[in-house]
């Protein structure tokens, strides 16, 4: 069973930032995809970014040259790098991973971590 801690999330202004943080218990880790799911309230879940077991991203075109996923050396942790956060971000954001990428075409990755809030205000 694969567990996602993750860490970070919290409420800030329009056009802050901030930084969240998951780490894979797996030990076959380095095989893993990586990535960031949200969902609002009365939303579907939406793929946010994600990076696979070779370094490559994909990001959803609302976040593109906001947000900013990248891995730690050895594929354990996994960051979002949000800027300049808009109140339409405002979502539960969930860590997720999968041995197989969920993109190009969409799927829901087999792991999620328990989510963290984000909270943007306007």
């Amino acid at each position: 069973q694969v567990q996602l801690l993750e860490s970070g999330g919290g409420s800030v202004p329009a056009g802050g930032s901030l930084r969240l943080s998951c780490t894979i218990s797996e030990l076959s880790y380095p095989k893993y995809c990586l990535g960031w799911f949200r969902q609002a309230p009365g939303k579907e879940r939406e793929a946010v970014a994600g990076i696979d077991s070779n370094g490559d991203i994909d990001y959803a075109d609302f976040v593109k040259g906001r947000f900013t996923i990248s891995k730690d050396s050895v594929g354990r942790i996994v960051y979002l790098q949000m800027n300049d956060l808009k109140p339409e971000d405002t979502a539960m954001y969930y860590c997720v991973a999968d041995l197989w990428r969920w993109w190009p075409i969409f799927r829901l990755p087999h792991s999620w971590g328990q989510g963290t809030q984000i909270t943007v205000s306007s």
